[in-house]
């Protein structure tokens, strides 16, 4: 970066300088295109129509006829010696390039603003390539073989990406090429993190998604970057969806047959059974219903949810820290779940004096008395 700073920064006197003498010396004229303001001067470096060289541009191209050649060449190698050096030759030569075609001071001749024109245009081209490379990589990674969870590769290389650039254009006011790459490279991280169901996961996979949009939502929160504002909130909702489909998974697996009983009576009631009728039916009477509450007596329950708290416990990556959040989860959905249980025996078993081996308060009980691991 310091180096290329250097250059650039000596070609403008360098040029100026020989400008200014073969002026002199030859008695040639100013160009009029010297004497136009930066915008105007950009256009003639970007058009496409050829424009007639002056005298002076015509000797300082005869001069300094393999400098274009030899600043593209050492942009090349400035490229290379970072995996993200396209983007630092870009900042850095977007940067001096604007400062030095706003300059006050004496303008750079139409020489030095079709070189700088052109070496910015091949360092635009060469970032847009690269980015394109890297979005297809992100795309097409495939899962790690023995991947058990955490964060994917993919995710890790954004978050890179993301801290390297705005490092590099801290203080930069050209961020426009920056903003679309970031953007791009958001789509094509979640691309790949939508891409997960397919790729036959050891674990959940709805966990792994869960942990991977909480991390990307984790270091937006931290960078505050204003083009990925959008992307931010869709990695926060992303996350909490997979996490309510990851607690809707193994929610029923501590009360698994009780779930499924009443889980026939809501269906008997949606098909239209009256609720005090339900108890008639031969699989969902009230001597069925003993049999199943039955099955769970209080420190069976409890064991149940220890086993549970492991199997999450086995299942998040320690990086994410989630298992506080998911137990949390876990606990609230759990406890929505016996209310549900509660309210469907009084109203289709009302008078049966059927209860549940457990009260709501063992149930607060045996959550707390599990130690969540932060």
């Amino acid at each position: 970066k310091q180096v290329l700073e250097q250059v650039l920064r000596e070609l403008q006197p360098l040029c100026t300088s020989e400008q200014q003498f073969l002026q002199k010396f030859f008695q040639l004229s100013h160009e009029p295109a010297e004497l136009q303001p930066p915008e105007v001067r950009v256009r003639i470096v970007s058009s496409p129509v050829p424009v007639s060289k002056e005298p002076t541009t015509q000797l300082l191209s005869e001069i300094f006829g393999c400098l274009e050649l030899e600043l593209r060449e050492f942009l090349d190698v400035c490229n290379k010696v970072h995996p993200f050096g396209c983007l630092q030759v870009l900042v850095t030569l977007s940067d001096s390039v604007f400062g030095i075609w706003g300059s006050s001071s004496a303008p750079p001749s139409a020489f030095l603003n079709t070189l700088l024109g052109n070496v910015l245009l091949l360092a635009k081209s060469s970032f847009n390539k690269y980015i394109g490379a890297l979005c297809r990589e992100m795309e097409e990674a495939k899962v790690p073989r023995g991947m058990k969870g955490g964060i994917l590769p993919c995710v890790s290389r954004f978050q890179e990406f993301l801290a390297f650039s705005e490092e590099a254009f801290r203080t930069s006011r050209h961020r426009g090429q920056l903003e679309k790459a970031q953007l791009r490279l958001a789509s094509s991280v979640f691309s790949s993190i939508n891409s997960l169901p397919s790729a036959n996961l050891k674990v959940n996979t709805d966990m792994v998604m869960m942990e991977n949009f909480h991390h990307i939502h984790s270091f937006l929160c931290l960078k505050e970057i204003h083009c990925l504002q959008d992307k931010k909130r869709e990695a926060k909702q992303r996350y909490r969806e997979h996490l309510d489909k990851y607690v809707t998974k193994y929610l029923g697996q501590p009360l698994e047959k009780l779930t499924h009983f009443f889980d026939g009576v809501k269906a008997r009631v949606a098909q239209g059974v009256k609720e005090e009728e339900v108890s008639f039916q031969l699989a969902y009477s009230k001597q069925e219903l003993r049999k199943v509450i039955g099955k769970y007596p209080g420190k069976e329950v409890k064991r149940a949810l220890e086993t549970l708290y492991r199997k999450i416990h086995k299942h998040l990556s320690p990086e994410e820290n989630l298992l506080p959040v998911v137990w949390q989860a876990m606990e609230q959905e759990f406890i929505r779940q016996y209310q549900e249980f509660e309210e469907l025996i009084q109203r289709c078993y009302a008078g049966s004096g059927i209860a549940m081996d457990f009260t709501m308060e063992d149930l607060l009980g045996y959550f707390h008395s599990i130690p969540v691991s932060n």
